[in-house]
Parts: structure tokens; sequence; C-alpha cells
């Protein structure tokens, strides 16, 4: 509510305005106010909302009734009952019915009485997941395993996949029979061994799986000196970059849907779909290079030389290009999982 006083002033200041050749309405618009407000507030007296009486809602409860509601929840056999359960039982065992349960609720909690209880624990408030972003290749990689069909039904093998988010270029990848945290640990130690990275600033992603937090993937990680980063707990989708990449591999036409005959196949298929997937497939998010040119720093000679094209047709004939021509600047920093406040819809990841 406004003050007496701040009502005053604001008619003050819009009558001034007025007087040197301002409207009304837009007066009161530097205001935040209406012009109808600015009529009303002219036409004087006070503000009568805080000392108005408000009737009690026709079908609120008395005292004498809250009352009740609060000693059937403090009798012996109701004592330890969620309303949920108090209402039905007065209905079936007594013929009685008090209120609703969301009354009853309402009441327990003004009367400060609404409290878990019970071993379990206090539901936990999710804050932001971890934001991280990537201006090189080898700043920011994200991890996670899937199963593998075999030939064999509920036998599986275990692929474990390493995607660098700027360049979206699997630097490892491996297929092994179990999933353990001393595979993992090998997988890393492999990988950061081939990209040549050992000592620089890099974050590795994974979610909570036992195979990511394990003690011995948290002494290999603190020896080569990578930083830990992992999702909320029970949040599937603060790892995009692994799950698109997941779906990518299990969608290749040339997947075998009916199972892998044994693991020297799985990997052999799965280098092969490295090799293609690095090497071979058009990237969208990076503009339509490979994820090895991004990688390389290719990309950018490649990029340029494709604007140079695109504007050599453009002159050939300019009337079929009535705007700007396509952008082939190369993409810059990439996020995982951006603030939204901060980086806005258009850093969330794009699709594979």
């Amino acid at each position: 509510m406004t003050s007496t006083a701040d009502r005053n002033r604001a008619i003050r200041l819009v009558d001034e305005a007025r007087r040197d050749g301002a409207r009304l309405k837009s007066a009161c618009a530097v205001l935040g106010i209406g012009p109808n407000t600015y009529r009303r507030w002219s036409r004087g007296g006070e503000d009568r909302r805080p000392t108005a009486h408000r009737p009690c809602p026709q079908y609120a409860l008395s005292d004498a009734e809250r009352q009740a509601v609060l000693a059937t929840c403090h009798l012996p056999e109701y004592a330890s009952l969620p309303p949920a359960q108090i209402v039905p039982r007065l209905l079936d065992e007594h013929d009685c019915y008090l209120a609703s349960e969301s009354t009853f609720y309402r009441i327990l909690r003004d009367a400060g009485e609404q409290n878990r209880r019970g071993r379990a624990r206090t539901p936990r408030q999710m804050g932001a997941p971890a934001s991280h972003r990537a201006d090189q290749p080898n700043a920011v990689w994200t991890w996670d395993v899937t199963y593998l069909p075999s030939a064999v039904r509920g036998v599986y093998f275990y692929l474990y996949l390493i995607i660098d988010i700027y360049s979206r270029k699997i630097v490892g990848a491996e297929v092994f029979e179990n999933e353990t945290a001393l595979n993992s640990a090998r997988l890393i130690e492999r990988t950061v061994l081939r990209e040549g990275c050992h000592g620089t600033p890099l974050v590795l992603h994974a979610d909570n799986g036992s195979a990511m937090k394990g003690s011995t993937v948290r002494v290999t990680l603190e020896r080569l000196g990578i930083i830990r980063s992992h999702s909320r707990p029970q949040v599937s989708d603060d790892n995009p970059f692994s799950e698109a990449l997941f779906r990518h591999c299990k969608y290749r036409p040339d997947y075998p849907v009916d199972g892998f005959r044994d693991l020297a196949q799985a990997r052999e298929w799965v280098l092969s779909f490295e090799r293609w997937y690095n090497h071979e497939h058009r990237h969208s998010a990076i503009r339509y290079v490979t994820p090895a040119q991004r990688h390389s720093g290719d990309d950018r000679a490649i990029l340029a030389r494709r604007a140079r094209q695109y504007e050599r047709a453009r002159v050939q004939n300019p009337g079929r290009w009535p705007g700007r021509t396509r952008n082939w600047q190369p993409v810059g920093a990439v996020w995982l999982n951006p603030e939204r406040e901060c980086h806005g819809h258009n850093a969330q990841l794009e699709t594979a």
C-alpha cells in the first residue's frame, strides 16, 4: 500500500509535469501509476483499506471447531497419523466428519504442529546444476556408461564414452564386460595420455553412479589434476551431452539391435562408430564440421571458405539472396548446464 505522504508527493509531481506541458498518461507512467489512480488520489481522503472491516468467511470453522480438530489429532490413536488417515478413520469408526484433510493440515500448520515424523529425511531443495564453460578443447569433458546388449538375453556389455563438449569429439571410448570404478580409472588415464592434457585445467562431469564416484576414480582424478563434477542426485538431465551421444550411437542404421555376438564384436563396432562420428559426421551444433576438425581448430578455415563460397554465389545471383547469407561463423564457447538467467535459452544444448 502507498502511504499518504507518498501519494501526495506523486500528485505534486504529476501536477508539476502537467503544468510544464506533459500529458497525464505519460506523467503517470513515469511514476508507475495509472491515470485513474491519480484521479482517485487527487480526490483526497485517507486509505481506508488497513482499517476496513473484513468479516469472517461464511463457512469458516469456528474456534470451537478448530479446537475439536486439534483435540482429535492429539488423541493417542491418531497422534502418529497424518490427516489423510485420520479423516477416513473418523468416518468409519465414529461416523464423524470434522473437516477436510486440507483443513486438518492448515489447522495443524497454524498451530505449529505440522512436522515430519519417522526416520525419513526431509526432502532437499535441489540447487542449480553444476555449470561449466568450455572455451577450447580439453576444457570440459562429460562421460557416462550405457548398456550394450549381447546375443544372450540378460547379458550386457558396458560402453564407456567420454566426450569433449567444446568440439563434441569422442576422446575416450571402451567396452568392458562389467561396470567398475577400476575400468573407469583406466579409461580416464588412457584418455588423458592420448589427448596430452595432463596437468591442464580440465573438468570431468558425470552422474552419480558407483563407477563414477568410487574411490579409485577419485584418486585417479586427483593425481591427474582433473576437477570432478557430478549431476544433482536423482536428476536425469544434468549430463545432456553424453545422453544425446548415446542416443545417436544406438540409432545408427548398422547398430546390431539383436545384440553383439561377443566382446570383440562390440569393441570393433564401437571403434568404427567412433571413427565415423569424429571424422565423417558433420555435427549440427558446430556449424556442420566434424568433431575432429573442431577439436584441431581446422573448422575456422573450413567455415571461412564456406562463407566466401556463399558470398560468391550471392554476387552471381543477388536476386536469390534477399537477406543475409547463412551464418558460417565458428561457434563460440559451449556451456554445460548454463544458468538460464545469465545465458538464456540460446546457450542450451543443441542436438547432435
